[in-house]
C-alpha cells in the first residue's frame, strides 16, 4: 500500500474540479486530483456551452454572477487559452400564456439581483432573432448570458492547473473516504492506495455519492443522461444562446455548427448505460423542437452526438461548500445540469475554502445543511 500526501486532494477532474485544482495551485498548495476515467468525461465536456444566469433558482445566482462577472470575461487572459466565451445574450422561446407567465416571473426574479431580463413578444420578438417561426408569442431577453466551448474550458484549467505543479491521476476510482480525529483526511482508491491530505474535496458528480456515503452523507441526488447533437457547418445565423420552454437549448459555433440539447424526459441507470449512450427517440425529440421553434435549421443533417452523465439534485440546486459534520470536507455535488457557468466559480470558491478563506460569492443557501430538516 503506497501513500500520497498533498495540501488538497480533490476527486474529480471536471471543470470545478480542475478549476479548483488551478486555484489552489495559485495560492501555492499542494494538490492531487483523482479521477477515476479521463480528464472532463464527464457532463463538463459534454454540455449545451450555456454560461446563463437567467432561468436559475435564487439560490444561485451569487455564484453565477461571480462567476459571469468575474471569471468568464478574463478567463481568455487569465489561462492563455481561447475558450470561446462569448457574451452573446440569451433567448428563450414561450408559446402560450403559461410561458408568459414563467418568463415574467424570470424577469422579476432577475430584477431583484440587478440583472437586466427583458420580456418580448410580438414584433420584438423577431427584431431579436428573425428565424424563430410563429410558434413563438413570448420570449425572454438576457443580455449578459452567453456561451463557451466545455470542452475547451475544461481541459484549459487541467493543462493550467499541470503546469503550476498539480498532479492529475487518471484510472484511480476512489472508493472510500477515511476520517482522522473526526476529520477527513484520506482517499482509498480502488487499487488499495491511500492519498491523503488537510482538505479533501469531493467533485465527482453522482460517484461521489456512494464516496460520501462513507463518512455517514447521505446527498439526495439522482443520475439523468444528458445528450446533446452536433449538426453540419452552415454559414453564420446567430450567435446568441436560444432555448424554448420545451426544454431544447444551444447556440451556433466559430466553425458554424450547431450543437443542441433537449430534456428527452429518459432517465439512465448503470445497468442500461450501454443502451442508453445514444438514444434515437431523443434526438427526434430535439429535431421536432428545433424545426418548429427554428425552422431555418429543419434540413440541416445531425453529424454526431455526445452523452453524459449529470447528477441531479432533489430540489434542483447544487450542493457546494464545506461540511460542518466533516470537518476538512468540501463537496461540489448535485449540479443537476446546470453546473457548466458555475463551474470556474466554484472551482474558485472551494480553492479559498481549502485555504480557509471566505468564499468571494455567497454559497451560504446551497450548504449540505440545508437537508437537515427531513429532505435527505
Amino acid at each position: 500500500m503506497s501513500k500520497y500526501v498533498a495540501d488538497v486532494i480533490i476527486i474529480g477532474a471536471g471543470i470545478s474540479g480542475n478549476s479548483a485544482a488551478y486555484y489552489a495551485a495559485k495560492k501555492g498548495l499542494k494538490v492531487i486530483v483523482l479521477e477515476k476515467e479521463m480528464i472532463g468525461n464527464g457532463g463538463s465536456s459534454r454540455n449545451g456551452g450555456g454560461v446563463r444566469i437567467s432561468g436559475r433558482d435564487p439560490r444561485e445566482i451569487p455564484l453565477a454572477l461571480y462567476a459571469v462577472n468575474n471569471i468568464w470575461p478574463y478567463v481568455k487572459e487569465e489561462l492563455g487559452i481561447d475558450c470561446e466565451y462569448d457574451r452573446c445574450g440569451y433567448m428563450v422561446c414561450g408559446y402560450n400564456e403559461e410561458h408568459k407567465k414563467g418568463i415574467a416571473k424570470r424577469v422579476v426574479d432577475a430584477a431583484k439581483f440587478g440583472i437586466d431580463m427583458e420580456l418580448l413578444e410580438g414584433d420584438a420578438i423577431k427584431d431579436r432573432c428573425k428565424y424563430v417561426s410563429d410558434h413563438v408569442t413570448v420570449a425572454g431577453w438576457t443580455p449578459m448570458d452567453g456561451i463557451a466551448d466545455p470542452l475547451k474550458s475544461t481541459l484549459a484549467f487541467y493543462i493550467r492547473a499541470r503546469e503550476l505543479g498539480v498532479q492529475f491521476i487518471t484510472g484511480e476510482k476512489v472508493v472510500k473516504l477515511n476520517l482522522y480525529k473526526g476529520q477527513a483526511r484520506q482517499a482509498v482508491t480502488e487499487k488499495g492506495d491511500v492519498y491523503e491530505g488537510g482538505k479533501i474535496i469531493v467533485s465527482a458528480g453522482y460517484y461521489g455519492r456512494e464516496l460520501l456515503n462513507t463518512v455517514g452523507l447521505d446527498v439526495p441526488i439522482r443520475k439523468r443522461l444528458i445528450e446533446v447533437i452536433i449538426t453540419e457547418p452552415v454559414r453564420p445565423l446567430f450567435r446568441h444562446m436560444i432555448g424554448g420552454m420545451s426544454g431544447f437549448y444551444g447556440h451556433q459555433t466559430k466553425h458554424g455548427s450547431f450543437v443542441f440539447g433537449d430534456n428527452s424526459g429518459k432517465e439512465s441507470f448503470m445497468a442500461h448505460i450501454k443502451e442508453e449512450l445514444t438514444i434515437a427517440g431523443y434526438v427526434s425529440t430535439v429535431c421536432s423542437h428545433l424545426g418548429t421553434d427554428l425552422p431555418v435549421l429543419k434540413d440541416l443533417k445531425v453529424v454526431r452526438t455526445w452523452a453524459g452523465l449529470t447528477d441531479m439534485c432533489s430540489d434542483g440546486v447544487a450542493i457546494i461548500g464545506n461540511v460542518e459534520e466533516v470537518p476538512g470536507l468540501i463537496i461540489n455535488i448535485g449540479c443537476s445540469g446546470h453546473g457548466f457557468c458555475t463551474g470556474p466559480a466554484t472551482g474558485y470558491v472551494m480553492a479559498q475554502l481549502a485555504n480557509d478563506e471566505k468564499p468571494a460569492a455567497d454559497i451560504s443557501a446551497l450548504s449540505y445543511e440545508r437537508f437537515d430538516l427531513g429532505e435527505k
